[in-house]
């Protein structure tokens, strides 16, 4: 924990956020390769810890922190801002049911943000989530798998492509049914409209998603793997073939050779 979080965060519901923003961006390691995510997670942590005592103080920084969430550039202080916000907002709702529709409408929206770590902070909001209240976030990923446009689609595949999340047969079966319905309405995406960034978005996080759920539901993993190979889709031939070079396939080799025969 950064020594001078909690003050910042309890001066924030209180008094001033200014100062915990002036910290975040700080603190940020943005511009650069790699965003601060340790604080990431602590300032979640913090602020989902008052979410029961101060609701409404809670909320209003959250609200603070993604506001500017609309104009945000990418690989800036300022989308790091935003990012804490939006994972805290995971967090807090987490904690207290009474916000959960509402952060999950607020994630979906912020799914589809044009700065990248942003996108994956909703994410990251949506993992926060799954973890203390699954079956109710399954519910509206699924919901939101079947209905929400491409990068909202990336967030769903990315929050159940989460290891320490897939440990129960009901949650195995979640993220392989929400893998299932996304990678089937890539398949019915028109080629002439393959090239949109949000569908190139979408595509780059199959070529690492399918494995994480083969990997821990390897029966059932694979079979949908073997029936996306079996549709002769380009898109979903080169998806499958980045799903193979991943090293937590590695010690499937009889399941990873055959599904290559396939695609061969």
């Amino acid at each position: 924990m950064h020594e001078t979080l909690p003050a910042l965060v309890a001066r924030a519901l209180t008094d001033n956020p200014r100062p915990l923003e002036y910290y975040l961006r700080e603190q940020s390691h943005l511009p650069g390769p790699r965003a601060n995510l340790g604080l990431v997670g602590e300032v979640s942590d913090e602020l989902a810890s008052y979410a029961l005592r101060c609701p409404q103080d809670v909320w209003e920084v959250l609200h603070y922190l993604v506001r500017d969430a609309p104009q945000v550039e990418t690989n800036t202080p300022g989308e790091f801002v935003v990012l804490c916000g939006t994972v805290a907002l995971g967090a807090c709702a987490s904690t207290n049911e009474g916000w959960r529709d509402v952060a999950f409408e607020r994630l979906a929206q912020l799914a589809r943000n044009s700065a990248w770590r942003v996108r994956e902070g909703a994410a990251m909001g949506f993992q926060r989530m799954l973890a203390i209240a699954p079956e109710a976030t399954v519910v509206y990923l699924l919901v939101l798998a079947s209905e929400g446009d491409c990068l909202q689609q990336r967030a769903c595949i990315a929050a159940v492509a989460e290891p320490f999340l897939l440990q129960t047969n009901e949650m195995k079966e979640a993220a392989l049914a929400i893998q299932s319905r996304i990678v089937l309405r890539f398949r019915d995406i028109p080629l002439d409209e393959r090239r949109r960034d949000d569908v190139r978005i979408l595509r780059q996080a199959l070529a690492y998603t399918l494995s994480v759920v083969a990997a821990a539901y390897p029966e059932q993993g694979f079979a949908l793997l073997r029936e996306c190979a079996s549709w002769g889709d380009a898109d979903i031939t080169w998806v499958i073939r980045e799903n193979l070079k991943k090293k937590r396939l590695a010690k499937f080799t009889e399941q990873a050779a055959h599904l290559s025969k396939l695609l061969a």
